[in-house]
């Protein structure tokens, strides 16, 4: 996952968390606004969130943060 969209889904865990507490659930989907304005970079975070990790289509946006934080 390139680093622009790295530094984009911590800083969305980290507003998800701050407004709705640690158990706050999220998709891949939050990390982009509601219209396909960059497919690729959508397609990205998709390969990452489902065939790389094969993560469920709502996680802890605590878990998503430390595993991108960590490098994975």
């Amino acid at each position: 996952m390139r680093l622009t969209l790295r530094a984009k889904a911590i800083s969305v865990c980290d507003d998800k968390i701050a407004k709705k507490g640690e158990g706050v659930g999220l998709s891949f989907y939050a990390f982009f606004a509601n219209k396909n304005d960059d497919p690729d970079l959508l397609m990205e975070a998709a390969e990452w969130w489902i065939k790389t990790h094969a993560l469920d289509h709502f996680e802890k946006a605590t878990k998503i943060r430390e595993m991108i934080r960590s490098g994975q």
